[in-house]
């Protein structure tokens, strides 16, 4: 678990149930590289509708109607153009039917599968803190 501290990023290590926190300070191509990896997780939920996307794809494969309907109130210039940040992240997969008309299909990628772990750890987050800022 990492947590950020003005200049300095500290490693928690969970060690029979107590956290031991070492204060060594990353070095600059290891703290690029969380940076990196934290700006790429960030980047996936950085719009308003993504996180409602994925969640829908989740459960279930869908055509473009399907899911903007699911989704309620989403313009399809909104939808389409989270759904092709998403395409271009390699979260969803768009499959095109050879029918008349064109069918188009919209599913999570295995890596779009396992951003689930990310939403999950940020539904704990929000639900311990609840928009309490003096917990």
């Amino acid at each position: 678990m990492l947590y950020f501290h003005k200049e300095t990023l500290y490693l928690a290590v969970l060690t029979n149930n107590k956290r031991d926190v070492r204060s060594d300070r990353l070095n600059g191509n290891e703290e690029q590289r969380c940076l990196a990896a934290v700006n790429e997780a960030l980047q996936v939920i950085g719009s308003k509708w993504a996180f409602h996307v994925i969640a829908q794809l989740y459960y279930r494969s869908q055509r473009f109607n399907q899911l903007r309907r699911s989704l309620g109130n989403i313009s399809i210039k909104s939808l389409t153009d989270i759904l092709r940040q998403l395409e271009q992240h390699q979260i969803v997969h768009r499959q095109v039917f050879p029918t008349i008309p064109v069918s188009v299909e919209y599913s999570l990628t295995e890596k779009g599968k396992e951003y689930r772990s990310v939403l999950l750890q940020m539904r704990e987050w929000g639900e311990k803190w609840n928009g309490d800022p003096n917990k």
